[in-house]
């Protein structure tokens, strides 16, 4: 993989974004409202509710990290959505550009917009509701790198239904996160789950990993556990995602459909 030839589509988007107002201001918007949202509803909760003594730090915190990995994955579907409209999908694929620099690109520049959206969220949220996401200490790092790849693997399986259907797939990219989200087990344990549906949500890495963000912030202690099968899990999805990318990629290249991208 040539660092050179990502780096250029790296440059792309940053300049793409950088130039464009509108574009910053989506990026920094939402996950504020959301954060400042959810920061009301928790603080409700806690003036009347006994559920926990820090219903405020564990509902916000798990509100950050979420839009965190929704962040990512829409930002990739978007860098791509991007080339769509802009027409110039057939170039980058004419280009000298692997497709596996491609991916490198789109993840490096996936994870700039999303830290562009989520640290002015995450600061704001410490002075208006006097929670911190850093509250959960060195384990953070981990948790944000396994919502990362999760983010990256559904970018990259609805990347790829876009490359095999076209524009037309772009709608699954706002639905796929909402659609697992339920099973993510977000904002509640995974006990709340019926009994059958439970271990379908233990198959997927959000489950163990805002299992270990309230882990952290009611018992203060650390299961590394949890993190362990957070990493494993997403490696797996990973990797069939990549695999995935690839088949669409070949299929579209043979039944002649990738010219009509963006058509």
């Amino acid at each position: 993989m040539n660092i050179n030839r990502s780096s250029s589509l790296i440059l792309r988007h940053f300049y793409l974004i950088r130039s464009s107002f509108p574009r910053i201001f989506d990026l920094i918007y939402w996950p504020t409202v959301q954060i400042i949202l959810w920061g009301f509803v928790s603080k409700f909760f806690t003036m009347y509710s006994d559920y926990f003594n820090n219903v405020a730090g564990v509902i916000l915190s798990a509100a950050i990290l979420y839009d965190f990995l929704f962040r990512s994955s829409i930002s990739y579907n978007m860098l791509f959505l991007e080339e769509i409209w802009s027409r110039n999908i057939i170039n980058l694929f004419v280009s000298p550009l692997k497709i596996s620099e491609i991916i490198f690109a789109l993840t490096s520049s996936a994870l700039i917009r999303t830290m562009i959206g989520l640290v002015p969220a995450a600061l704001i949220a410490i002075p208006l509701f006097g929670v911190s996401i850093f509250d959960l200490g060195i384990p953070i790092i981990l948790l944000l790198l396994s919502l990362y790849i999760f983010g990256i693997t559904l970018g990259l399986l609805v990347t790829a239904g876009l490359v095999r259907f076209g524009p037309s797939f772009e709608n699954i990219a706002w639905a796929s996160l909402f659609f697992i989200a339920p099973l993510g087990c977000i904002y509640y344990p995974v006990d709340i789950l019926p009994q059958w549906v439970q271990p379908v949500a233990l198959g997927l890495p959000l489950a163990h990993i805002f299992e270990e963000t309230r882990n952290i912030l009611i018992n203060n202690s650390v299961n590394l556990k949890n993190i362990y099968y957070a990493i494993i899990l997403n490696l797996i999805y990973l990797s069939f995602a990549i695999a995935i990318f690839y088949r669409s990629f070949v299929s579209a290249k043979r039944n002649g459909t990738l010219i009509n991208i963006g058509e």
